[in-house]
């Protein structure tokens, strides 16, 4: 994992270093520092860094300093640092931390009786040990995903030196950049590798992030620009993920992401397979690209199907004719037969069991199932017609994304 501004002001001797706004992004990854002694930083700076202001060299008013908090946050750096004292800055204007506040841009404020020596040290220290603890648990969680240790046992001792959470059962999420080729061909090799890796960047720092907020995960980078996350079970994993997809449409930039998800991971000996399942489940969502961008390993028996159908049209199409009767658009809940009905088949056709999965009342299911056959103009006592609906309700919630009132 790399180093986050939280952890950095948190090392012993910086306690003195404090947040004037941004707090709220304090998460934000630190690539390296980098002391600004022009006028400006937009070209000096390529994101990701802690810039540090001294006003030693340049003459730093507030609306030079207003300047530097436009630029670092149109780059993208991690935060700004602003030396004050009696001698150059004597204080940070009150324009610059409401500005920086507004932007979400991280500004801290550094006595210059803390000598900028002791602070690069112990920045450049900590960030050269951060790397070699990632690196090695991007090591140890790569030969736990692809089994190619000499020893499992050594493994595990590797793990826990490292503190890895390897004790839990685990969910193994698959991520792969999707349009690569696209965007070379659009901007050609020299532009589209800058873009390309700026995005792969800026995904795998958004998701170390991300895993720093949940509790037991890990993330790793595997050869082929594979992402792997590991994470504990929990109810709505899904939900979850589908929120991460929507955040990584910024740092993905021009291309798209895809994600695949494993069943559950007991033990760490199971991973591979775990990951394997992830990567099944990827290439399902790569070829059908679902709205939320995952697809569950345990859903492939259909989907992997369908992925073999080259016309995606052929698929709405299908969609369409099998649940297209049911979708009420003049209605405040457009989409409550398509519950319904998702309900009545998980539970079986039981319209009682259906009514308390959706908290409504048994009526309420009867008539709806009334309308349902009458809309449809099948019976839900035929077994084609149900086995038609399971397949396009699992097309359906993969393709919306707004489908829950």
């Amino acid at each position: 994992m790399s180093l986050a501004l939280e952890e950095l002001l948190s090392l012993p001797g910086l306690e003195v270093m404090a947040v004037r706004a941004g707090a709220r992004n304090l998460q934000r990854t630190v690539r390296w520092s980098y002391v600004a002694e022009n006028e400006g930083i937009a070209e000096w700076v390529m994101g990701g860094e802690l810039v540090f202001v001294t006003g030693i060299n340049h003459p730093r008013g507030e609306a030079n300093l207003l300047s530097l908090v436009e630029d670092g946050d149109a780059v993208g750096i991690a935060g700004l640092v602003i030396l004050t004292g009696d001698s150059y800055i004597q204080r940070i204007p009150q324009r610059v931390i409401d500005r920086a506040e507004q932007l979400g841009l991280p500004l801290i404020e550094q006595p210059y009786a803390l000598k900028m020596v002791v602070v690069t040290h112990l920045i450049g220290t900590a960030l050269v040990q951060m790397g070699q603890a990632r690196r090695s648990r991007h090591d140890i969680l790569g030969q736990l995903l692809t089994g190619d240790y000499p020893s499992l046992a050594i493994a595990r001792q590797r793990a826990a030196h490292l503190q890895l959470p390897l004790d839990q059962p685990q969910r193994v999420v698959a991520l792969r950049l999707s349009a690569v080729e696209a965007m070379f061909q659009r901007h050609g090799p020299e532009q589209g590798e800058r873009l390309w890796q700026q995005a792969r960047q800026a995904v795998e720092d958004h998701l170390d992030a991300w895993c720093r907020r949940q509790p037991g995960a890990m993330s790793a980078l595997l050869p082929g620009d594979l992402f792997i996350l590991l994470l504990p079970e929990q109810p709505d994993l899904r939900e979850a993920l589908a929120r991460l997809h929507r955040q990584l449409a910024g740092p993905a930039g021009e291309m798209q992401l895809f994600m695949g998800l494993s069943s559950t991971a007991h033990d760490c000996a199971h991973y591979r397979q775990a990951l394997n399942e992830a990567r099944q489940a990827l290439d399902v969502a790569h070829n059908l690209r679902p709205a939320t961008g995952l697809c569950d390993f345990s859903e492939l028996g259909v989907l992997r199907l369908l992925q073999g159908i080259g016309d995606r049209t052929v698929i709405d199409a299908f969609v369409a004719q099998t649940l297209g009767p049911l979708i009420e658009t003049g209605r405040k809940h457009p989409h409550a037969l398509l519950h319904t009905l998702d309900a009545l088949l998980v539970e079986n056709g039981n319209g009682q069991r259906a009514a308390q999965r959706l908290g409504l009342h048994r009526n309420t299911v009867n008539q709806r199932m009334q309308r349902i056959e009458q809309l449809s103009g099948l019976s839900l006592e035929d077994p084609l017609f149900r086995m038609n609906a399971a397949v396009a309700l699992l097309i359906w919630r993969m393709s919306e994304t707004n489908n829950k009132e």
